[in-house]
């Protein structure tokens, strides 16, 4: 059969029109297994950003043995074939993709999901993973050489991840570029409290065992989770400033120090409110646990771990990071000088406040004692590199910086200028970049090459 012209027309506009939808539909492709962040290219995970999860764990300190169920809440941030989740070690034995069973394969610390059907881009879905095992603590050069992530106590687990150990024990998008909120339910055999991040929502029994549900409702990185489990003594109460307080200490701590935990998180707590703004998140606290191995304290949103009772100083800079580092996060690990350099420099104000020393002091007492010809200096804090991202002169150097740039700006303009930073990135994600060119906006003052001298150089800076 013959078409008539205006038919034949007419068909060609169709066909035209439906190869434009064809061409202009989002193709789907896999999620990358990372998020590019040259310290761990294989960390994070693209394709979704997460939004929320909700952890359920089960741990036997017998048999070392856990066993969770989580889930993940997430946005798809492109049309989705299949996505990753960061996961090591642990055996997963189910997974399901909005309610129904997905395909899922591992390589390495990925797993590797394929729902049934693409997921669309800007469109939430829910990722939930069945898995167990026993959690083994990641070790090497990173964390002063200690080990990290999952470890075991005599009575539970004491559990702090940064910078890479959160998917040691639960799958997820585990960099601090991809934030998320957080339930975290712990279930412990009876007589063991299982600490955690934000709120206690509530404690029920369950045959032999207590589970604990926590509540973290501000965006928080996943290794800043925490899911500590042992005998605590359990002061709360409030700050007098009025923020809720929690503190858990083991028993077997309690009287060996005379360091008072709890009334140095309340004043220090408020204090960094002054100085820093509005605490950002709903509770503030501290866990103490028996874990003295460890060597080192770990900023847990809210709630920061210390592996034995610890120093005021260690105190006030791990409460001083839930500015820095917790609600103004970095956007890739070379910028952990923002963390640790402005926790590190938090301790110099907090013995000016006392009258004790000050910050200017303290920085002099830190230049001086290191030679020109020391490593400290070898290591360039603007992009320390992996294995060194701890060491001393990102939180020594990094404080250094502050001061001096305290100390060219003048008091008023400096102090003004920590109060913009949180504010203005309040649960976000920052780069070093973004806090020179604030220095400058709100100075007036050409400031890059001084950063360049204090942050990318390999010798000691002279001082002005």
């Amino acid at each position: 059969m013959a078409l008539s012209r205006s038919t034949r027309l007419l068909a060609l506009a169709t066909a035209a029109a439906s190869a434009w939808v064809i061409s202009a539909a989002p193709a789907s492709s896999p999620g990358a297994p990372g998020v590019g962040d040259p310290y761990f290219p294989a960390l994070g995970n693209g394709g979704y950003d997460a939004l929320h999860y909700d952890l359920g764990v089960d741990y036997n300190p017998t048999t070392d043995r856990l066993d969770g169920r989580s889930t993940v809440t997430a946005r798809a941030t492109q049309k989705l074939t299949s996505f990753n989740l960061d996961l090591q070690r642990l055996t997963v034995s189910s997974v399901e993709v909005n309610g129904r069973p997905a395909a899922f394969d591992r390589y390495g610390d990925e797993i590797r999901v394929s729902p049934e059907k693409s997921l669309h881009k800007g469109r939430k879905f829910t990722a939930t993973v069945t898995y167990g095992g026993v959690p083994e603590p990641l070790s090497g050069p990173i964390v002063f050489g200690s080990d990290y992530g999952w470890m075991k106590t005599d009575d539970g687990v004491f559990v702090a991840c940064e910078p890479n150990a959160a998917s040691s024990w639960f799958p997820g998008s585990d960099h601090p570029s991809d934030k998320a909120t957080f339930d975290i339910r712990i279930k412990a055999p009876k007589g063991l409290t299982g600490v955690s991040n934000g709120r206690l929502v509530s404690t029920s029994g369950k045959g032999g065992s207590t589970v604990h549900h926590w509540r973290e409702t501000k965006p928080m990185a996943t290794y800043l989770a925490t899911a500590t489990i042992g005998e605590f003594d359990v002061k709360k109460g409030r700050t007098p400033g009025g923020t809720p307080i929690y503190v858990a200490i083991d028993p077997v701590l309690a009287n060996s120090n005379s360091v008072d935990v709890y009334g140095i998180t309340a004043e220090a707590t408020d204090y960094w409110s002054q100085v820093f703004g509005p605490y950002p998140f709903e509770e503030t606290g501290a866990i103490v646990d028996d874990m003295p191995q460890a060597g080192f304290s770990l900023e847990t949103q809210t709630k920061p771990v210390y592996s034995a009772v610890r120093s005021e100083g260690t105190i006030v800079h791990e409460l001083a990071h839930q500015w820095f580092g917790d609600s103004v996060s970095v956007k890739q690990w070379k910028d952990i000088w923002l963390n640790e350099g402005f926790a590190t420099y938090a301790q110099w104000l907090w013995t000016e406040h006392r009258g004790t020393k000050s910050a200017h002091d303290s920085m002099l007492a830190s230049y001086n004692s290191r030679p020109a010809d020391s490593p400290f200096w070898k290591v360039r804090i603007g992009d320390p590199q992996r294995d060194t991202m701890f060491s001393s002169g990102v939180y020594s150097r990094g404080a250094m910086t502050l001061q001096l740039l305290r100390e060219r700006i003048g008091d008023e303009t400096f102090f003004k200028l920590l109060k913009t930073w949180t504010a203005q990135h309040r649960y976000g994600n920052v780069e070093t970049k973004q806090f020179v060119a604030l220095a400058e906006k709100l100075s007036g003052k050409q400031l890059d090459g001084f950063f360049d001298t204090w942050l990318n150089t390999d010798t000691k800076p002279a001082l002005p």
